[in-house]
């Protein structure tokens, strides 16, 4: 059996930087830190950060007053960034920056009079915080298309006044569909941008479709509460091959792996690589008797931390 292990793969720009400031900002002012749900969607990272003083929580009102809170990659609405400010949480903003850029597209929409059509999954935090981030005192109104049937039944106050936006998380496959539903039925529906995907979400995507096709068989590492850990795993299972989400080796069965040749493995954008290589390990324990790593794009984003925790820092 031969394991061929795509590149890019694991953690993108954002979730390093959001991991890197609940890091520093225990090392800086020390534990408790709080944080307002999963900083990224992975358990193993959740609770390392855990076991280092980190205390996740869902609401606002479990952290105490004065506090530090840090707000997830995913990002929060404005309702919950006016609440921190009512009760002078101190705040650190570990939202990933492709997602802020999509808040404030919202937020321009709203304050252009425009309504906002987001194309996400419903109950997502990032869609929760994006469609929180339009004023309706402003804007006329934000709506949620999941998929081209909801654009059939999409009814909106003024068609000639209508904008788009997308979860970062979701690719342009996952879009095309929904986006060519809007544009029939509203011609003149806009986008401030050329689209809001996540660059990492579309490299790792393209990975496993250019792998897939040499496989027998495809693992993906990555949490079940991880969208897109379970979007490449549905790619790979697209080419008509068994293909697995696992959290971590533990969850590996050595029965999915008789008689297979070619194995591909990858991992979410939320997955530290230390689980891959346990993956791996476990693999290779199985008989695995080659590794190949297949090279994509080659990534060079870096996104810079808060202005407070530099100045700290220097």
């Amino acid at each position: 059996m031969r394991v061929l292990l795509t590149s890019p793969r694991g953690f993108c720009a954002g979730v390093e930087r959001a991991i890197s400031i609940v890091e520093r900002a225990l090392a800086l002012f020390g534990p408790p830190v709080y944080v307002r749900h999963e900083i990224v969607h992975n358990t193993h990272v959740v609770c390392a950060l855990a076991r280092k003083g980190a205390r996740f929580v869902r609401e606002l009102s479990e952290v105490p007053s004065g506090e530090l809170v840090v707000f997830s990659a995913h990002g929060v609405a404005r309702a919950v960034r006016e609440e921190a400010a009512r009760r002078g949480l101190r705040v650190l903003d570990a939202t990933c920056p492709l997602v802020t850029k999509v808040h404030s597209e919202v937020a321009a929409h709203a304050r252009e009079g425009r309504e906002v059509v987001v194309i996400g999954h419903s109950g997502h935090a990032e869609v929760v915080g994006t469609m929180g981030s339009y004023d309706t005192r402003s804007g006329p109104g934000i709506h949620l298309a999941e998929s081209a049937r909801d654009v059939d039944r999409l009814r909106v106050t003024n068609p000639e006044r209508l904008a788009y936006v997308t979860q970062t998380t979701l690719s342009m496959d996952d879009t095309a569909a929904t986006v060519a539903a809007l544009r029939r039925k509203f011609p003149r529906i806009v986008a401030r941008h050329k689209d809001d995907i996540c660059y990492a979400t579309e490299n790792r995507q393209q990975a496993v479709k250019a792998l897939a096709p040499c496989c027998d068989a495809f693992v993906v590492v990555g949490s079940p509460s991880s969208a897109n850990s379970n979007r490449l795993r549905e790619l790979a299972a697209g080419f008509g091959i068994p293909a697995y989400l696992v959290d971590s080796e533990k969850e590996l069965e050595r029965g999915w792996f008789e008689g297979k040749e070619n194995v591909g493995l990858t991992s979410g954008a939320s997955v530290p690589e230390v689980l891959v290589t346990r993956v791996l390990a476990q693999l290779i324990e199985w008989g695995a008797k080659d590794v190949e790593a297949v090279t994509g794009v080659i990534e060079s984003v870096r996104f810079r931390l808060p202005r407070e925790l530099e100045a700290e820092l220097a």
